[in-house]
């Protein structure tokens, strides 16, 4: 009796073939499968024979066995790089190399800031004008006000003097 409202999903248990099975050609794998496969065998037999006359020559072993599905599809990854081995005596030392967009960019922004602040130290940007300015009306508030603190304290002294007489 199964339990709750829902039903028990119809998911059964995986058959995996034995290699007995296999061998006496009782597994459970599609009829389909087994002709293709044969095809398949057929195609490869004559092009076997006709390599091994033409491939006694070129025994180097270049061409390797490929896995998977490498040897059925020819896939051209622009992401996928291989790893570049130069030696010492190959590096071209005059060549430069090229940079990144990103690099170039951070080269260009440090540039600007080190030509931004050499002009700020000289004066001639209109934020250095502004606090050179705002520089010499504190210098003149300043003085004003020791000016004041001056003639202050000189009033206070001739009061006393005064007070005393």
């Amino acid at each position: 009796m199964g339990r709750g409202k829902f039903k028990a999903k119809p998911t059964g248990q995986r058959h995996f073939s034995t290699p007995e099975e296999m061998l006496a050609g009782t597994s459970t794998r599609p009829r389909t499968f087994k002709r293709q496969e044969a095809e398949y065998k057929e195609e490869l037999e004559p092009d076997e024979e006709s390599g091994q006359e033409s491939g006694e020559e070129s025994d180097d072993g270049t061409e390797q066995k490929r896995k998977g599905t490498q040897g059925v599809i020819e896939i051209n990854n622009p992401n996928l790089q291989k790893p570049k081995n130069v030696k010492a005596r190959d590096v071209d030392i005059g060549k430069t190399t090229e940079l990144s967009r990103r690099e170039r960019e951070e080269l260009e922004k440090q540039r600007a800031h080190e030509r931004y602040m050499r002009l700020q130290e000289q004066g001639k940007t209109e934020q250095a004008k502004k606090d050179l300015e705002r520089l010499a009306l504190i210098r003149q508030q300043r003085e004003e006000a020791a000016r004041k603190r001056e003639e202050e304290k000189a009033a206070k002294e001739q009061k006393k003097v005064e007070a005393r007489k």
